[in-house]
């Protein structure tokens, strides 16, 4: 499952983010650390942050293992209760961010003042509108995970992102002036594009909807998991999006461009952080919903999960870790981004980078506790990481940059989180983690790390191709110590070999 949906999956997935950074590179030749910058990514990145944060997770974690245990038309008939309240819930949220969108525009970038502060409050309405199709995507996105169905799952976002470079493009062809409604109309285009392609993706189960409405349904079948479930699982989830999300917004008090500074900081974090981390997480979620508790077969699922996951966001860690200024430069360097801005964001990036380790043992962790269903123990270690960083990172002096003290306070509350999981689930941990392999590849890549200074003044080409080695290295070293790696891998290879 591992390899072969893996590899594709993540060629799917790769894809889709180096469409996502062209066009976050655009978007910084664009307008570079600008306070207009700082409005485009607020309009661009409210309304799917919105859904991550309360609708993804909770869809993920409670319909996928409760379709697990429904035929097809009991998964068809509960996907059309969720549309309807989606539908309904995107509505009245979006009339509230239209409503409020000048408080929210202060809230989300407080440090836009003037002009720029307009112009935030009127991208918000953009945002609003097109929130109901996000909340929606969502929903059928998740369908097409039950269903195992990658390609329409991660290839929407190529839909996505090819219309938003183009009107990037354009706008920074013909000026800026109308920039926000210019940019508008192309996110709303781009929205109704990904849901025409998830939409055909989703054609069979369609199909299915039509049998389930000709068949009689039982009624437990009909019936949705709890109210409380939903809300745990959405707040676990989404709560881990708030944390980002709200330093980028504390830092935005450096002044107009900070926030787009630490966005772009924070893109060099969340590239490895969605390939490799979360790429894991999603490919093991369906396995382990379809093992029995406390059984050899979970374990070894579990094992092989903590260990890719660790693997691949300490080799991630290594490589940002100590090539953050060139692979800045050549992301962002070029057009109205100035070398200082530059400079800002490789600083930030480095130390942000580390936060990937405990969110890799999170995001497997949250698979183990929604299956054990304390989710709740998630959404508490959350509340109080958000409390921390909030009352933290709003104090007034630091002796940091405001950017770098947001993200050496987002390791240290990330830290904590995957300790308090790791300590509610003691006994699963205690038989399913890999030690071996993650002190394996944490040692290779602190020893990379280490080797900095030799690499400084290196060319683009020397960069990536001693990035591809690093990567190698750690992730090798945890195959190595890994037993279940190991047996995976070359079994695998023994199957493709054989005539």
């Amino acid at each position: 499952m591992y390899l072969r949906a893996g590899v594709f999956s993540l060629g799917l997935l790769l894809l889709s983010r180096v469409l996502g950074l062209a066009r976050e590179s655009v978007q910084a030749a664009a307008f570079g650390a600008t306070g207009l910058g700082d409005v485009i990514i607020v309009m661009f990145t409210l309304p799917d942050l919105l859904v991550g944060i309360f609708i993804s997770g909770a869809l993920a974690y409670v319909l996928l293992p409760h379709w697990a245990q429904q035929d097809a038309a009991g998964q068809n008939a509960s996907q059309k209760k969720v549309t309807a309240f989606l539908l309904l819930a995107g509505a009245v949220v979006g009339l509230g961010i239209w409503l409020l969108r000048d408080v929210l525009a202060q809230a989300l970038a407080p440090g836009l003042a003037g002009e720029m502060k307009t112009l935030s409050a009127a991208s918000l309405a953009w945002s609003a509108l097109v929130l109901p199709m996000a909340m929606l995507a969502a929903l059928w996105t998740t369908r097409l995970q039950h269903e195992r169905d990658f390609v329409g799952m991660y290839a929407g976002n190529l839909v996505i992102n090819a219309v938003l470079i183009a009107g990037l493009l354009e706008v920074a062809w013909v000026g800026q002036a109308g920039a926000v409604a210019a940019l508008g109309l192309f996110l709303v285009f781009a929205m109704l594009l990904r849901m025409a392609w998830l939409g055909w993706r989703l054609r069979f189960a369609r199909a299915g909807l039509a049998a389930a409405d000709a068949l009689v349904v039982k009624a437990s079948s009909l019936t949705l998991p709890r109210a409380s479930i939903w809300i745990w699982a959405g707040l676990s989830s989404g709560l881990l999006l708030l944390l980002p999300l709200a330093g980028r917004s504390i830092a935005s008090q450096g002044g107009e461009g900070a926030l787009a500074s630490f966005n772009y900081a924070w893109k060099l974090v969340e590239l490895p952080l969605v390939l490799a981390v979360q790429l894991v997480a999603t490919l093991a979620f369906p396995a382990i919903t379809r093992t029995g508790e406390g059984t050899p077969e979970r374990a070894a699922a579990l094992r092989v999960a903590f260990a890719l996951a660790w693997a691949l966001a300490c080799a991630a860690a290594a490589i940002i870790a100590t090539f953050s200024l060139p692979l800045a430069g050549l992301l962002f360097g070029w057009g109205r981004m100035g070398e200082e801005h530059l400079q800002v964001i490789a600083r930030w990036s480095a130390i942000g980078i580390w936060s990937l380790l405990p969110q890799a043992l999170i995001a497997v962790m949250l698979t183990v506790t929604a299956i054990s269903q304390r989710m709740h123990v998630a959404v508490w270690a959350y509340v109080a990481a958000l409390a921390v960083l909030l009352i933290l990172g709003l104090m007034p002096d630091w002796g940091l940059e405001k950017g770098a003290a947001v993200m050496w306070l987002l390791n240290g509350v990330l830290a904590g989180v995957a300790i308090v999981l790791m300590s509610a689930e003691r006994q699963t941990v205690a038989r399913a983690f890999p030690w071996l392999p993650c002190l394996v590849s944490l040692a290779v890549a602190a020893l990379l790390v280490s080797l900095k200074p030799m690499w400084a003044g290196r060319s683009i080409q020397f960069t990536m191709i001693v990035s591809c080695v690093y990567g190698l290295l750690v992730v090798g070293g945890a195959v190595l110590a890994s037993p279940q790696l190991r047996r995976l891998l070359f079994a695998r290879l023994q199957r493709e070999a054989a005539p």
